[in-house]
């Protein structure tokens, strides 16, 4: 099978969590092989990242700088990476900027790649990646023939594991090469205090709020856990939170360990984008809502009166 490249993230200075899922999980399929586990990161100072990579598995850290984020320039640089490490599998992150350029790289590499991948099992020399279908009502099994198996991974599906590898730092000579368009400008008015798809703990929030001016009480539990705020499509399109928030089959795709559902009645659409959630916490005073079906623990009550006992008692928890 040869060797793993996978392909980090970075934000505001800090190595995405998903980097050491996508090192941990390209651990695994390297040890089955006897292959090394090469992490890319786009940027010049890879020394400062390499101990939570190399803690995860990584046997190489490779720093490429390709200035800012550009996916037809990042597809650019890391298809110049596999050419020089060669490897047999190839995971990047199935994040905003991952969807952006992975097909990309699958084009120029000549390769099958699977989208929003969950999981990952081995057979004989091939990979085997999970994904959702039919909105999350079924998964499959899917193997890339190619001779490079490419997958995106769905954040916090994968177990950050403490295998370490050899931890070389390199730097790459990768070149963001010739691109087609360039950022003009920026617009983050519309983001999230913790994003969405990097979240362990998410609180969202439903038709059940009654409307925009009770979000204060969701976010006031999302702060206490140190989680980040969601929303159904209802209360996107009715105007009440930005679509930034949207948790869904037309919004966000998420898998943190606890999704704490707040009046939301459950309908398939919103199961879609959340389904795969670790436990599944549900509010609500409907106590036929298909929310139950999928939920973890539920509580039958009014939300008004959960959601403000909730966050007290976990201030006292956390402090």
């Amino acid at each position: 099978m040869a060797d793993v490249l996978i392909v980090g993230e970075i934000k505001d200075g800090e190595l995405k969590k998903i980097s050491r899922e996508l090192t941990s999980a390209g651990r695994k399929i390297a040890d089955a092989s006897g292959g090394k586990v090469h992490a890319l990161l786009l940027t010049d100072s890879p020394d400062k990242y390499a101990g939570e990579l190399k803690a995860a598995g990584a046997d190489t850290i490779i720093g490429a700088a390709l200035g800012d984020f550009n996916p037809e320039a990042y597809a650019n640089g890391i298809f110049a990476v596999i050419q020089e490490k060669k490897p047999g599998v190839v995971l990047m992150p199935h994040s905003s900027q991952g969807k952006e350029y992975s097909a990309r790289v699958a084009i120029k590499a000549n390769a099958g790649i699977v989208a929003d991948v969950v999981g990952i099992t081995l057979d004989g020399n091939k990979v085997i990646g999970k994904k959702p279908i039919y909105s999350g009502k079924a998964y499959a099994n899917i193997k890339v023939s190619s001779d490079i198996q490419m997958f995106t991974i769905r954040a916090n599906s994968q177990e950050v594991t403490t295998k370490e590898g050899a931890g070389a730092v390199e730097k790459s000579s990768a070149a963001a090469g010739s691109v087609k368009s360039k950022s003009i400008s920026k617009d983050l008015s519309g983001g999230n205090k913790v994003q969405l798809a990097d979240a362990s703990i998410i609180v969202s929030g439903g038709r059940g709020i009654k409307g925009p001016e009770n979000w204060p009480m969701l976010q006031g539990l999302a702060d206490t856990l140190g989680a980040a705020l969601g929303a159904s499509r209802a209360t996107v399109d009715a105007g009440w939170i930005s679509h930034s928030h949207q948790v869904g089959q037309t919004g966000k795709t998420v898998s943190p360990n606890c999704y704490i559902a707040c009046g939301i009645s459950g309908a398939i659409q919103h199961l879609a984008g959340m389904g795969s959630s670790k436990y599944i916490v549900a509010i609500n005073k409907d106590p036929d809502a298909p929310i139950f079906k999928v939920a973890t623990y539920g509580v039958v009550a009014d939300l008004f009166e959960v959601v403000p006992a909730l966050t007290s008692e976990f201030k006292k928890v956390l402090g």
